[in-house]
């Protein structure tokens, strides 16, 4: 099983639950990470470009390690910043959302034909919250399943209308950090009605949340909090509630079923 995500941070946010599930029940699973992360919101004492980078990708590994994640893949793009605007540099990583989606393709093809991959998993079309980097992700994860003919792919999702459910009620009981707006989960992911697939990961609640630990520059930040932060600091029964289940859309890329852990929404 490949898990395809655009930064260090986004496996452990919205797929974590299920990649140590499918680990602890034999699947081998590997980890391709398209970007270093370097253009990514932390506190100034963590650096920034090369030196932000370089925390992130070790903090990657730790979360990794924390899942059992059997191999970790770093496809070398340049993150693209919030608002896809980074410079095109020479001598430095091609911004992700700059690159040919064909060539980048390509790279997670090799990875699938490697792996003889049974399931690919990417992001929904809306990139999740909209981030330039993670619409890229969709586009080139189903590039990369046609070439590789990976049988089952798989969108990581929220349903939108539950996550706006708890954003509100999460904003009347807990600070809103300045980064965030609660009217975009109004607009983001995906619909209750088009999800397809499930995973209960209420078992492995504790490998998801050491994931999450494990990127402590991105709970960082000066003079203001961020949605890392407050996430990591729910309770553990209210943590346990909201992150119980991680949500997928199946595309019709082939005709093998899913893997059993991913149940299908009737």
């Amino acid at each position: 099983m490949v898990f395809l995500h655009a930064h260090p941070d986004d496996e452990a946010l919205f797929t974590a639950g299920t990649m140590a599930r499918a680990a602890a029940e034999g699947h081998r699973v590997v980890l391709v990470v398209a970007t270093s992360g370097d253009q990514g919101l932390a506190a100034q004492s963590f650096g920034t470009g090369d030196n932000l980078a370089a925390v992130r990708l070790s903090e990657l590994q730790r979360s990794a390690d924390a899942l059992g994640v059997a191999r970790t893949v770093l496809l070398g793009y340049g993150d693209s910043g919030l608002l896809g605007d980074a410079a095109i540099r020479p001598g430095f990583p091609t911004p992700f959302v700059a690159a040919a989606p064909e060539e980048a393709a390509e790279r997670v093809a090799a990875v699938l034909r490697e792996e003889a991959a049974d399931v690919l998993t990417t992001y929904d079309p809306a990139g999740g919250y909209g981030h330039p980097d993670h619409k890229q992700v969709h586009r080139v994860g189903a590039l990369a399943a046609i070439a590789a003919q990976t049988p089952v792919v798989l969108e990581a999702t929220v349903p939108r209308d539950t996550i706006a459910r708890i954003v509100r009620w999460g904003s009347k009981v807990y600070p809103v950090p300045d980064e965030f707006d609660p009217t975009t989960f109004e607009r983001a992911f995906t619909p209750r009605a088009e999800i397809t697939h499930r995973v209960d990961v209420g078992d492995f609640i504790r490998a998801k949340r050491a994931a999450m630990s494990a990127h402590a520059s991105q709970a960082s930040a000066d003079g203001s909090d961020r949605t890392l932060a407050a996430l990591l600091r729910l309770p553990e029964p209210v943590f346990a509630l909201v992150f119980r289940r991680e949500w997928y859309v199946r595309r019709p890329f082939g005709t093998q079923p899913p893997p059993a852990l991913f149940q299908p929404v009737r």
